[in-house]
């Protein structure tokens, strides 16, 4: 699996948002300086996720981007599902029917990681990475900033 750009900015601002007080409201500069991303990127990435119900805008001085829903209710596939980003499998297309059994084999296996994978994007949630940026920040001394 490859994580593109999207999918890596998408998971950079909801941990950023995670790790806000109370999950309150960020702006879209805010979030683009801590972490390192271009605005009007960053500023797309939000709307879709927004669409997708993972975050929600609000208007106002004190405005800006905050979690639609607990972290822990926001899995890392969903996430990049809500960018337009699906991990597939490296062959989509089955063997001839008198290909070798090794061949049949090669794509079972490729199947069964795919679904281990999605699995895997499922049973992640953004509150786990939450927990390990807390971690990591303790680890570095209360002053740390994180950036992912």
């Amino acid at each position: 699996m490859t994580l593109t750009t999207r999918g890596h900015y998408s998971i950079k601002a909801l941990l950023d948002l995670s790790l806000q007080p109370q999950y309150g409201p960020s702006s879209v500069r805010a979030i683009a300086e801590r972490q390192n991303i271009p605005a009007p990127y960053l500023e797309k990435l939000l709307i879709e996720l927004r669409r997708a119900g993972l975050v929600r805008s609000l208007r106002g001085v004190y405005g800006g981007y905050q979690l639609a829903r607990p972290p822990r209710q926001i899995s890392l596939r969903q996430i990049l599902l809500a960018v337009g980003e699906s991990p597939q499998p490296l062959f989509l297309q089955p063997p001839e029917p008198d290909a070798a059994t090794a061949d049949w084999v090669t794509l079972s296996l490729w199947q069964q990681l795919h679904q281990k994978l999605q699995d895997a994007l499922d049973s992640i949630s953004l509150e786990d990475l939450y927990f390990d940026a807390r971690s990591w920040q303790a680890a570095q001394g209360d002053g740390a900033t994180f950036v992912v």
